[in-house]
């Protein structure tokens, strides 16, 4: 063999060993881009990030009334996944409420109240048992108050809602 065969041999086999050591060079490189990438979509306030829940939409499934029994609508309905909330954050400091399903319609599965924490003291729902739920002072949230089960069924005429203030202790 002579010098410039062998040459050209080694040449040739160093040519054919280079091509995927170059080419395993840059996993590292595009590793790190990927792994950036996905750091990427955990960072709080960029545009591609998660997007906020949406505010609930307002329902009418319940007829509500007055206790001259007036209708009146003045209590926002929202779901919450298979609850129905009906909204008591602008309640009078006392009151009362009536609810019935529509015509044709029937009870949700479950019923909550929506209160702020210490604006109203007690709430009392009155429908085939009388239930009554003291609303929490501490909090700055609003809190749902749910109705346990066998309070109403699906043969109750109607849910009465009585609250009133909360009382501030005597010192």
């Amino acid at each position: 063999m002579t010098h410039s065969a062998y040459r050209f041999k080694r040449a040739a086999a160093f040519a054919g060993a280079a091509a995927p050591t170059r080419a395993l060079a840059f996993l590292p490189a595009l590793f790190l881009c990927l792994l950036a990438l996905t750091g990427c979509g955990h960072m709080p306030r960029m545009p591609w990030s998660a997007k906020p829940a949406a505010a609930p939409q307002p329902v009418n499934e319940l007829v509500e009334s007055s206790a001259d029994g007036a209708s009146t609508p003045a209590f926002p309905q929202y779901w919450k996944r298979n609850t129905l909330v009906v909204d008591l954050q602008g309640a009078p400091a006392s009151g009362s409420l009536t609810l019935k399903p529509r015509d044709g319609a029937k009870w949700p599965v479950r019923l909550a109240f929506r209160v702020m924490p210490g604006s109203l003291g007690l709430l009392e729902v009155q429908a085939d048992q009388r239930l009554l739920m003291p609303v929490t002072r501490d909090g700055t949230k609003p809190v749902d108050l749910e109705l346990v089960p066998g309070v109403y069924t699906a043969k109750t005429p109607q849910v009465t809602v009585k609250w009133e203030p909360a009382r501030t202790p005597a010192s």
